[in-house]
């Protein structure tokens, strides 16, 4: 089983709706210094195919996903 990485912030954007999620990781992923860690959590459904989007718009890896219940998780790495 792959393990998730260490992320170095992580966003919660659980209760948020499209496309509040995306708009705070962006945000969030201007922050860090290349190859760091973020980790998005959500529950907006529309965040799995948005972040997928997002992920190949910008260039920033998703390295790991998961789901918890109803919580998405994303680890995602600046490019």
């Amino acid at each position: 089983m792959i393990e998730a990485p260490t992320p170095t912030q992580t966003l919660d954007a659980k209760g948020l709706l499209c496309p509040l999620p995306i708009i705070n990781l962006a945000r969030a992923i201007k922050k860090l210094s290349s190859q760091e860690i973020l980790l998005l959590e959500a529950t907006d459904p529309g965040a799995i195919p948005d972040v997928a989007a997002w992920s190949r718009t910008t260039g920033n890896l998703v390295l790991y996903q998961d789901r918890i219940g109803k919580v998405m998780r994303f680890w995602i790495q600046k490019s």
